[in-house]
């Protein structure tokens, strides 16, 4: 219960987050805090309406239905949800005016990929004054524009753009990218902002040391046969020049040009889908880091179930004393005595500090008998279980028989690891009796018993 309420905090905390957010028009930062607290608490009904309002504020109504069918399935009952379904189904208008809105922003899509942009734009323009929340709409007009240089337009459309969301990465990328292309323009000598050229009202040219000006539309003018002979070898060199010297370069130019201005809008739709790539990744992260702790939550709760249960049960066992030390132990063994409680812990240090003083003595001395009748994997069997107990018994000689058994059996890199962890931990223990044989290794604890004194107890 401790976990599960932690989990409805940490849901309600996202929540709140989301909600500080939407109040601002931080519509994205909202989003994802929304689905952080849904994350922790797929119940959570207030912030899954609250994630549809969001989706509905930029214009994405079909998330929004969505998310508010899922609030109306999880809770029938008294859940506003339902209200904003009715009210969207009692505008078929207004319903359709959506539809359209999306169809004509997917039919501007691909315009965009036949080279249309023209098209595109004219059908983004009825989208955004048909629908002024569809926020996508207004990104791909406003690239569009800029595409096209027509700057200024851009930057009209953008600031609508970031009333919607002020936190739109994408918005903000188009904004900062018109910023570096105003700039580029000015250390190139440009005007800020593209103007069209008036057309020359006169017309200006030379006759001997006399400038004439004229009207554009008085240019042509009744002409002698000799001077129209005269302007036709005079035009038919200069076009000859004019074409060699400007148009010829300017050919090139406009090729080079053409050439550039693809090459600029292939790389910025490779750093466009590498952003996207790399917001997705970032997104599917935090997914995992959230979905580790939940399950590491998860396991931790039912270590804590299991080890109380382990405690109440062996606790009963050991105040009746009605079943062996070794089940006990066994038992104990298992449990998490961090995940334990006051009350938990005191009962656990209680069988702890009276069985397995114990039941270690008695695995020690089963070992050494089963030690001095060459059952070696007996004898380890029962000393890997006091090492789990206690691994510094008798001051690290039950280690060293531990490692002395393996060797008997055969098991060398066993016995090469106790033994090298003897030597660490414990290096007053003699270890140059290992290799001795085996018969000799316990005469000290070869008593010699009175036969006849126990033939006279028992009679």
């Amino acid at each position: 219960m401790e976990y599960t309420q932690k989990l409805i905090y940490q849901s309600n905390y996202w929540y709140n987050d989301g909600l500080q957010k939407a109040k601002i028009r931080d519509l994205s930062g909202a989003i994802t805090s929304l689905k952080k607290s849904l994350q922790f608490n797929s119940e959570n009904i207030a912030a899954r309406n609250l994630l549809g309002l969001v989706y509905y504020g930029r214009g994405e109504v079909g998330e929004a239905l969505v998310e508010w069918i899922l609030s109306k399935n999880i809770h029938p009952q008294d859940n506003i949800a339902g209200y904003y379904i009715q009210k969207i189904q009692e505008s078929p208008a207004d319903l359709d005016i959506i539809n359209q809105s999306i169809r004509k922003y997917n039919q501007s899509l691909i315009y965009c990929g036949q080279g249309g942009e023209d098209l595109a734009i004219i059908q983004l323009k009825q989208v955004v004054s048909s629908c002024p929340s569809f926020l996508r709409a207004y990104q791909l007009l406003a690239l569009l524009y800029l595409h096209t240089e027509q700057y200024s337009l851009a930057r009209q459309v953008l600031k609508e753009a970031n009333k919607l969301d002020t936190t739109n990465e994408l918005t903000l990328r188009y904004m900062h990218e018109l910023a570096q292309s105003r700039r580029r323009r000015r250390e190139n000598g440009e005007k800020p902002e593209d103007k069209p050229r008036k057309k020359p009202q006169t017309v200006t040219y030379s006759i001997g040391n006399e400038t004439i000006i004229q009207p554009a539309s008085a240019i042509m003018k009744e002409n002698t046969s000799r001077t129209t002979i005269m302007n036709i070898l005079i035009g038919l060199g200069v076009g000859i020049a004019f074409m060699w010297f400007l148009i010829m370069p300017a050919v090139n130019k406009s090729t080079s040009t053409k050439t550039n201005k693809q090459v600029a809008a292939f790389s910025d739709k490779i750093a466009e889908e590498e952003a996207q790539i790399a917001a997705l990744k970032t997104e599917l992260e935090s997914y995992r880091a959230v979905s580790e702790e939940t399950e590491n939550a998860q396991q931790t709760a039912a270590s804590t179930k299991d080890s109380y249960e382990i405690v109440i049960e062996m606790y009963s066992h050991f105040l009746n004393d009605d079943i062996s030390d070794s089940a006990m132990v066994e038992q104990i063994l298992k449990v998490n005595p961090e995940a334990l409680g006051a009350l938990g812990r005191e009962r656990y240090d209680e069988m702890k500090g009276t069985l397995f003083p114990r039941y270690s003595e008695t695995l020690y001395y089963t070992a050494r008998e089963n030690f001095d009748v060459a059952n070696y994997a007996e004898a380890a069997a029962n000393l890997t279980m006091l090492m789990q107990i206690d691994a510094g018994y008798d001051d690290g000689n039950a280690m060293f028989l531990l490692a002395r058994a393996y060797e008997a059996s055969g098991d060398a890199d066993n016995a090469a690891q106790w033994k090298e962890r003897v030597e660490k931990d414990y290096p007053n223990v003699d270890t140059s009796q290992a290799s001795e044989d085996n018969s000799d290794d316990y005469e000290a604890y070869d008593y010699d018993y009175d036969d006849d004194y126990y033939d006279e107890e028992y009679e």
